[in-house]
C-alpha cells in the first residue's frame, strides 16, 4: 500500500473519531464550546482593523478596476449571446422630446 494511501486511511479514522467524540457529548459542553469560539471570533473582529489606503493604493486600484472592468462586462456579455450595444438616441433637428431618453441598439 501506498504511504498516501495509509495517510489519507489514518485521516479518515480520526475524523470518524472526532465525530464519534461529539455525539458522545453533553449538550452543555457542546454550548460551552460555542460560547467560547463566539468569545473568540469577538475578540479577533476587534483587534483586526481595516487597512487604511492611502492616495497610492487608491491610484492603483482605481486604475486595476477600470482596466478590468470594460473586459470583464465584455466577455460577460459575449458569453451571454449579447453583442448589441446600446447608445443614447442621438439628438438632431428632427427629433422631438419624446425621444429623449431612449437608446438605440447597435448591432
Amino acid at each position: 500500500m501506498s504511504l498516501r494511501l495509509i495517510y489519507l486511511i489514518y485521516l479518515i479514522f480520526i475524523q470518524l473519531l472526532s465525530w464519534l467524540l461529539l455525539l458522545a457529548r453533553s449538550s452543555a459542553a457542546k454550548d460551552v464550546e460555542l460560547l467560547v469560539l463566539r468569545h473568540d471570533v469577538a475578540v479577533l473582529r476587534k483587534t483586526t482593523r481595516k487597512p487604511r489606503l492611502d492616495w497610492a493604493d487608491r491610484t492603483i486600484l482605481s486604475a486595476l478596476i477600470r482596466a478590468t472592468s470594460h473586459g470583464v462586462v465584455g466577455s460577460v456579455c459575449r458569453a451571454c449571446g449579447r453583442t448589441s450595444r446600446a447608445r443614447p438616441i442621438k439628438q438632431g433637428p428632427g427629433s422631438d422630446d419624446r425621444d429623449r431618453g431612449r437608446w438605440e441598439t447597435l448591432a
